[in-house]
């Protein structure tokens, strides 16, 4: 693609105020209109704007980035010079695969640096959180090398923790990775300084969505995990938190029917990987082998505990006529105030409150109390 239509594309992709999603509906307007209209001329002759479907505050948006062309021809110029791709939803070179995992949301323009050929090859992402313990790291690394004997690219987000370990893995093991980054690419110098020799070598190829010198945020960050996800024909993760972006990421893939392994945590791990593994995901061993889980086993320990607790309740409630809720929490030996037995007392269906004298007493719903001549006599 010659550089005036790439300042173009690059023009459209920095848009601010608009999705890619509607910037992708714009052009995908233009294609299906008879004649087609350029990208060129989709800036150029303002009179294409209502044939493309603009409302008012889309043409003032795209009339503030056509006094951007000129800033933006320099731009190009200067990524070109300084060895980057430039890759329109358009490109041939553009992930085939991202595009269908996420269609219209897929970014608008790529920019990449290494070898292309990498975006099209199959692919694993390994996640996880960033500050992952020994065992997902451990992990990490198993799954990469196994996805380098199988000639598979791995997809990480150069972040701390999994991250990074699924990125020196691959590299390590003489395989090939793709660095999703969380800003503009050429603000990644010192990246670009150590891992130079795999990019040179056709091992590393490094891209980014965000403006070239946008840089790193949390906003980026988190925009940057769908585009992981979608990268990938296989997700595994190592290690997730109950919320941010793995989480976050994995909720969204399993929504869309996306392959995801998460690692099955062994006992007394703090991490939601056994609650991802409840929502759908598939659970795996150490070494990556798919598990089939009883029932039991995909409870996590804070459900485990529940269940133990509220078994001793009903236990305990079942040998007494009535107890208060101080007497329960002195039988079973728990560390808890009065007030959070009552709580927990009052959730439970299968008890009932019962009033006497202004003491508040509990027993188990539909047992009737014992009178003076109840049972059978001998």
């Amino acid at each position: 693609m010659i550089k005036q239509e790439l300042t173009y594309w690059v023009t459209l992709a920095l848009i601010p105020k608009m999705w890619n999603k509607r910037k992708n509906e714009i052009y995908v307007n233009c294609f299906r209109h008879i004649p087609q209209i350029s990208i060129i001329d989709l800036f150029e002759n303002s009179s294409n704007w209502d044939m493309v479907g603009l409302d008012e505050n889309e043409k003032t948006l795209f009339e503030q980035a056509r006094a951007q062309l000129a800033n933006n021809s320099f731009l190009v110029e200067e990524l070109m010079t300084q060895g980057y791709d430039i890759l329109p939803i358009t490109d041939e070179d553009y992930p085939k695969l991202l595009k269908t995992n996420l269609k219209y949301n897929a970014p608008t323009v790529l920019y990449t640096k290494g070898n292309k050929s990498l975006l099209q090859q199959p692919s694993i992402a390994i996640v996880g959180s960033r500050s992952a313990d020994a065992k997902s790291l451990s992990f990490t690394d198993i799954i990469a090398k196994k996805a380098t004997e199988m000639n598979k690219v791995v997809v990480s987000g150069f972040a701390k923790g999994v991250d990074r370990q699924a990125l020196d893995s691959a590299v390590g093991a003489n395989g090939k990775s793709i660095i999703v980054l969380p800003q503009g690419i050429m603000t990644f110098g010192s990246g670009f300084k150590q891992y130079y020799k795999h990019v040179t070598q056709g091992r590393v190829l490094v891209m980014s969505s965000f403006a070239p010198k946008a840089p790193w945020s949390v906003e980026f960050a988190m925009a940057r995990n769908p585009i992981i996800y979608g990268m990938a024909s296989e997700i595994f993760v190592a290690q997730s938190d109950d919320k941010g972006g793995t989480w976050s990421g994995v909720i969204d893939g399993l929504r869309k029917n996306r392959p995801i392994y998460v690692r099955y945590p062994e006992k007394n791990e703090k991490n939601a990987n056994l609650l991802l593994i409840q929502k759908g995901a598939s659970a795996v061993d150490a070494m990556g082998n798919v598990l089939t889980l009883s029932l039991e086993q995909q409870k996590t320990p804070e459900q485990l505990k529940k269940e133990k607790l509220d078994s001793d309740l009903i236990a305990l409630l079942n040998s007494v006529e009535m107890i208060s809720a101080k007497e329960i929490i002195c039988r079973l030996h728990l560390d808890w105030k009065d007030d959070k037995m009552k709580r927990y007392l009052d959730n439970m269906q299968q008890v009932e409150k019962i009033k006497v004298k202004n003491r508040i007493y509990y027993r188990r719903k539909g047992k009737a109390q014992q009178g003076l001549f109840d049972g059978q006599i001998e």
